[in-house]
């Protein structure tokens, strides 16, 4: 059995499943994230929290969707303190033009040794295609990477 994947899920993925369904990217993203997270509820993949990820959410003016995403937080099974290790790479990120809490995310993402980092944020997804070569994780969308994962699994039990 190989290990299981370790999965970061930025804000803006733990809130799809909350946003309005009726369009339809946002509905089959919110599904990958459903199901994204229903693997890591059962134990197939480990999602990670961070200190960075709770301090985000608590910012969340709405309470009742504070308290919605931070039940979706309660499945990681790996917690990330935010280090003084995180804080400079995230410096460095931010030298690359990503935003300070995404550089932050990125940076706890990359020392929880995850092997994703999921996010919805296309402009996020855009700088970070164009820093793959400066990255120690996978950033990518979740309708995209659960499908590449899956079709990955399928390919080895054929």
């Amino acid at each position: 059995m190989t290990k299981p994947y370790r999965i970061y899920l930025d804000v803006c993925c733990l809130n799809r499943p909350f946003d309005d369904l009726a369009q339809p990217r946002i509905r089959l993203e919110a599904e990958a994230v459903i199901g994204i997270l229903e693997r890591c509820q059962i134990g197939d993949w480990l999602m990670v929290s961070s200190t960075a990820l709770i301090s985000e959410i608590a910012q969340t003016p709405e309470a009742i969707r504070r308290e919605q995403v931070m039940d979706l937080l309660a499945a990681a099974k790996i917690d990330m303190k935010v280090t003084s290790e995180n804080i400079k790479r995230a410096g460095d990120l931010q030298r690359l033009g990503f935003k300070s809490i995404d550089a932050l995310h990125i940076a706890c993402a990359e020392a929880a040794k995850a092997d994703a980092f999921i996010t919805t944020d296309d402009r996020l997804l855009r700088k970070a295609i164009t820093h793959t070569d400066r990255l120690d994780v996978q950033v990518q969308n979740p309708l995209t990477w659960i499908m590449e994962i899956n079709a990955q699994l399928e390919g080895e039990n054929e």
